[in-house]
């Protein structure tokens, strides 16, 4: 990840610990192009009128999002692979309090993401919950959410996980691929962990049916990401809950997968249909207008 040194033959974390993390925001108006926007409060609306202010969502407010400079993968069609310029430069750096000062009453929602939030998970903690105190202090909504590979320790996860179940908001789990060679081609890293920590959230997500806790997207990968490994991963999401919205991106050729084609309409449409027959009820294509 970038942010763990050697200093005298100890390991030293430089950011991402509690009081500091190597982190960006900006403010994003609401509805905005998340991925999972049709299934949650913010933007679609779910949960209305307990988990936001009007039938079509927070119409008028913002989500305050927040970038994580690290990451635990390293993926070669990386979407948002300026996180390593933030690694490289050591910064911004910021604590949780000056992200909490950033929600004031305009913000509806904040969500991390990145990089990866992974590989921050004390900062992400931290600010969370500083997060939530102002807004419980002044009496306001704003709901908490998590776009992250799902590549950490299951116990940091469960807390996020309640603080953004609690707050309305909800964990996207960005689902790269089935198989563990597949993972080890595109990502580098060889691991389970992420399906376990899924498997570990999905006990969560029925405690609060109308807005859907846990979602997961797959970015369809020409020649990598094909119907094996996306037959797999809805069966596996299906068998856990049927109701768990599920996300297929197009791929467009970025960072050193800037080569390979987008992803083909007939490919995608197959894909979805699939997904459909594998039990899924909440599946869509989320970025069609990339499609060829």
């Amino acid at each position: 990840c970038g942010l763990v040194k050697n200093e005298g033959g100890k390991l030293v974390r430089r950011w991402g610990t509690a009081e500091r993390g190597l982190v960006s925001w900006y403010l994003d108006p609401l509805p905005t192009n998340c991925v999972p926007a049709e299934f949650c409060a913010g933007s679609g609306g779910a949960g209305y009128p307990k988990w936001c202010r009007s039938p079509r969502g927070d119409l008028g407010y913002f989500n305050l999002a927040i970038f994580l400079g690290s990451c635990t993968y390293n993926c070669l069609f990386c979407q948002n692979f300026s996180f390593k310029t933030m690694l490289r430069q050591g910064g911004p750096v910021a604590g949780p309090e000056e992200l909490a000062e950033e929600a004031d009453e305009r913000v509806g929602c904040a969500c991390y993401f990145g990089g990866d939030p992974s590989s921050q998970m004390p900062f992400v903690l931290s600010s969370a919950r500083a997060l939530r105190e102002r807004a419980e202090r002044e009496g306001r909504l704003l709901r908490i959410c998590l776009e992250t590979n799902l590549n950490q320790h299951p116990k940091d996860l469960e807390e996020v996980g309640r603080i953004c179940l609690e707050s309305g908001g909800g964990i996207k789990a960005d689902l790269k691929c089935w198989s563990e060679e597949m993972l080890y081609a595109l990502s580098g890293v060889r691991t389970r962990v992420p399906y376990q920590n899924f498997e570990r959230l999905s006990r969560l997500h029925a405690k609060r049916p109308e807005v859907p806790f846990l979602r997961a997207s797959t970015l369809l990968v020409p020649g990598y990401v094909d119907e094996e490994e996306v037959r797999a991963l809805a069966s596996f999401i299906a068998d856990l809950d049927p109701t768990i919205p599920y996300v297929l991106l197009a791929f467009h050729p970025l960072h050193w997968m800037g080569d390979l084609p987008y992803t083909r309409r007939e490919e995608a449409e197959r894909y979805l249909a699939l997904c459909k027959k594998e039990g899924l009820v909440k599946v869509r294509i989320g970025n069609p207008w990339l499609l060829r």
